[in-house]
């Protein structure tokens, strides 16, 4: 029997073209969606509106997919992706059924897609070749976006970067495809190709602002969930700064999969070594081409020690602080913290760091923007806005 479609909301733009992939098999043929039109008051139909930004708009996402006539309903499934921490989107997919439901679509399937062993009914089967697919996806994903968003702002030719980056994506999308160079070596070579093809764009010096952009996950990856944000810096010739997903990876891996089983914590100590191990050779191969990135992971939380409270691992926690302060320490001192509205656990262990960072990094410039339905946009850019225009003193030598 052919595979069934596994719709695959858009969660994190620059990583889950590479990141569907590993969610292939005999069972499912994952299908990326891109509707981006009306999400919000389609989602609102259907949940409360206490509920969090994200759930609107990828409930949104979905049923706009089902109600296109594209997919055959009766042989599709939706992957849901939870934390399984305090965040409300946990009991998303539990929500997400009752919507299909009323929606019309009770053969739709959930898949839920998590570490922690909830929803296990409902659960895609994590296998080997899964997990080697999702860290060369995460590893690929991370060197591709930090080379176009850091060539991108003086490049001679405009849309050079972004064209090859869409180049990249389709030639690294077949490898994982395939199954093929997933060895840590393989991963490792594409990186150093990808390094020199875009060292090798013409570059006009200019002047540019380098912006970092620190947050809640969905927001500070997703251009729905930030009203394409990461365009809007790149209009106003920004270099912007933004933490990629295996520093993510390791932080719940630091701090949310040690539980369980012994077997089960040796395994994610196991896995945590050596993406940890693969992102520190990445992060040489990027630093010998001349380009910055945030410290590896080990680093970057000895470096948080007096900026973050290291105890709070609810949602992003410490990451968010530990981001800010190290994207200030290497010039971006400019920094938007980004959250939705109604994330009960950003808005207290996100965005309850703001004032006291603030305190700690007096030579930069921290600017909170909410992203809600209800938000207009002229909110959202005059407060981007704002952080563009100021003129930050000079840090003392």
């Amino acid at each position: 029997m052919a595979p069934r479609t596994l719709l695959v909301p858009s969660l994190l733009d620059d990583w889950f073209p590479l990141l569907q992939y590993a969610f292939a098999s005999d069972a499912w043929e994952p299908v990326l969606l891109e509707e981006s039109q009306g999400l919000a008051g389609l989602g609102l139909r259907y949940f409360h509106n206490e509920l969090c930004y994200p759930v609107f708009l990828v409930a949104g996402q979905v049923l706009s997919a089902l109600m296109s006539g594209k997919y055959d309903t009766a042989r599709c499934g939706v992957l849901f992706g939870q934390a399984g921490d305090e965040c409300r989107g946990s009991c998303g997919i539990r929500l997400m059924r009752k919507a299909l439901d009323r929606a019309g679509y009770p053969d739709v399937a959930l898949l839920s897609l998590n570490v922690r062993g909830i929803d296990q009914d409902s659960g895609l089967p994590i296998t080997a070749l899964m997990v080697r697919r999702a860290l060369a996806g995460a590893v690929w994903g991370d060197t591709l976006a930090i080379l176009r968003d850091q060539t991108r702002p003086c490049e001679t030719v405009p849309g050079t970067a972004e064209a090859l980056w869409r180049r990249w994506m389709e030639a690294l999308g077949e490898d994982l495809r395939s199954g093929q160079r997933l060895s840590r070596t393989a991963i490792l070579a594409r990186c150093r190709e990808m390094a020199a093809d875009f060292r090798a764009v013409e570059q006009t010096s200019r002047p540019v602002q380098k912006v970092a952009v620190v947050g809640e996950i969905y927001t500070k990856y997703c251009r729905l969930g930030n009203w394409d944000l990461r365009d809007y810096l790149a209009a106003e010739h920004c270099q912007i700064g933004v933490g990629g997903v295996t520093w993510y990876a390791l932080y719940y891996m630091d701090t949310h999969t040690l539980k369980g089983s012994a077997v089960q914590r040796a395994f994610y100590r196991a896995v945590r070594r050596y993406t940890a191990g693969v992102q520190q050779d990445m992060l040489n191969i990027l630093h010998g081409a001349g380009f910055i990135t945030l410290p590896p992971f080990g680093e970057l939380k000895r470096q948080a020690e007096g900026f973050a409270p290291l105890n709070v691992t609810v949602a992003d926690g410490w990451l968010i602080t530990a981001e800010a302060a190290a994207w200030a320490r290497l010039g971006y001192r400019k920094i938007l913290c980004v959250q939705p509205f109604a994330c009960l656990p950003g808005h207290i262990f996100g965005k309850g760091q703001y004032a006291a960072l603030q305190r700690k990094l007096p030579h930069a410039r921290l600017v909170s923007v909410d992203y809600d339905a209800s938000t207009g946009e002229g909110t959202v850019q005059s407060r981007v806005r704002m952080l563009l225009d100021e003129e930050l003193e000079e840090v003392p030598s």
